[in-house]
């Protein structure tokens, strides 16, 4: 069971005999089914047809399973089937963190678990060259597969755009549907596969989330709250070139990572510290630390001495040794955002598409991004900035034209950032909203911001005659999603 934001061992009563190790992983493993519609991100009011996908999963305390997000994102259905079974049954996801690619769902049906044992979590951290078992349903049959490889390597690495956290590394075959079964050394839970490194040569190199970051995961979903993480989200570089150090005066016996840029406006960090250790642990030249025989990163040891949502750091700033505590639950709000399972919010005005930009978009769009970078949009040039107000997002257009006479002529604008409305420079897609509502001029005029991008004027009163025809002709429900049409429509 979860107790105290650790697994506990379920008791065994006196009359049960405990199976074998293995055939107990074996029969807590189970096969995920989902049926996902994904956004469309070059049609941003409809889903992408309806597709399947299967994963794993691992049976843990309290009649959960565990997995992993990208198994059950989008999933309109899921459904999960035992081991030697044939039958499934629904589930519905109860928590989840694409961040850090985990999910818990809990089965419709509790006698599901009746003759389905748990896995718990094994405490620390496994040992490099540790002998590691991975079961899981990958591609290539439909019965229960187990590999077996060693531990090659542990490190703390990213995630996601913004969240990096502890990683292991394992040689153990990991393929399409092996993600989010158990991964097991000796007869302990040490993690959920949930990815594999393929191209380039490469050859059985794979990943497994371990029972740390599980635990944190695990400790929000207790407690109904969403997945975070104590984070540094500061410009770092590395203090190992002689004429920089010689050129900030460090002699030879000090150690630690520069500050280039420190985040936040109240931040005790200044440009130019240089981070000597966190908490007791001395940070090396390259930000690296020794934790359990481990050479880490330096931040790893946030998410383990974070107290009150700061960590204790020592810098040395102008040649004195500084004690600072340094606040890391701010929240790291991108410009160019993670929809984290959501879907995009868009606004039709004539035969206009316009969205804001996405790393899902990018992602779709990467050539015509690549493009857009050269031009200077700043959906490319500021993909990794954060908002310089509150609120401010990059709106784009984004789909080609809807077909009508009103564009006639003009160059296919997908994908470029809006400027301004009728010279009045746009701060986010409500706003640009706002625009159009209160626009009581003959004409709108919308300007980009990439070079070479043609400025579009439209006739006022016929962009807004034609819209409904054109949601009509194309199929389309709504001209725009609630929390923007709740603006066009004055409130």
């Amino acid at each position: 069971m979860w107790v105290s934001g650790a697994w506990a061992e379920e008791p065994a009563t006196a009359t049960q005999e405990a199976p074998p190790a293995s055939v107990m992983v074996e029969n807590a493993v189970v096969k995920v089914f989902s049926t996902k519609r994904e956004p469309d991100m070059s049609k941003p009011w409809t889903k992408q047809a309806p597709h399947d996908v299967t994963g794993s999963g691992v049976i843990i305390p309290g009649h959960y399973i565990l997995t992993n997000a990208h198994v059950v994102t989008y999933a309109s259905q899921i459904e999960v089937q035992g081991n030697q079974s044939g039958d499934k049954a629904p589930a519905t996801v109860v928590s989840i963190a694409p961040g850090i690619d985990l999910a818990l769902l809990k089965v419709d049906d509790d006698s599901f678990f009746d003759k389905r044992p748990s896995l718990n979590c094994a405490k620390g951290i496994p040992d490099v060259k540790d002998t590691v078992m991975t079961y899981g349903y990958p591609t290539g049959g439909s019965n229960l597969s187990i590999t077996k490889g060693i531990i090659s390597r542990i490190e703390f690495a990213n995630y996601s755009a913004l969240v990096s956290g502890l990683r292991i590394q394992i040689d153990a075959a990991i393929n399409p549907g092996n993600s989010g079964g158990a991964a097991v050394v000796g007869s302990d839970l040490i993690g959920i596969t949930f990815s594999s490194l393929v191209g380039n040569g490469v050859q059985n190199i794979g990943y497994i989330i371990p029972c740390e970051e599980v635990n944190l995961f695990l400790d929000k979903a207790e407690h109904g709250q969403p997945y975070s993480k104590p984070a540094m989200y500061d410009e770092l570089q590395t203090l190992e070139n002689p004429a920089l150090r010689s050129s900030l005066k460090v002699d030879k016996t000090t150690e630690g990572i520069l500050v280039t840029h420190a985040y936040g406006k109240d931040t005790p960090l200044k440009d130019w510290d240089i981070i000597t250790k966190i908490g007791d642990l001395p940070i090396d030249d390259q930000g690296m630390i020794t934790s359990n025989g481990l050479r880490l990163r330096f931040q790893y040891a946030v998410q383990n001495i974070a107290r009150d949502g700061k960590v204790p750091l020592t810098v040395l700033r102008n040649g004195k040794q500084i004690a600072i505590s340094l606040p890391v639950t701010d929240p790291h709000t991108m410009l160019v955002p993670d929809l984290l399972g959501g879907y995009p919010s868009y606004f039709i005005y004539g035969p206009i598409v316009f969205t804001t930009a996405t790393q899902q978009f990018a992602a779709a769009h990467a050539q015509a991004l690549g493009i857009s970078m050269f031009l200077g949009s700043p959906a490319a040039i500021r993909m990794g900035d954060t908002p310089s107000f509150p609120g401010e997002q990059i709106v784009i257009i984004g789909a080609p034209f809807l077909p009508h006479n009103l564009a006639r002529n003009y160059s296919n604008p997908a994908g470029q950032a809006v400027k301004s409305i009728n010279g009045i420079e746009v701060k986010n897609l409500k706003h640009l909203v706002q625009l159009l509502r209160d626009n009581k001029d003959e004409y709108v005029t919308i300007a980009f911001a990439q070079r070479g991008a043609e400025t579009l004027v439209f006739p006022r009163k016929e962009m807004v005659a034609a819209t409904e025809d054109l949601l009509n002709d194309n199929g389309i429900r709504a001209q725009g999603t609630p929390d923007v049409m709740a603006v066009w429509n004055g409130h």
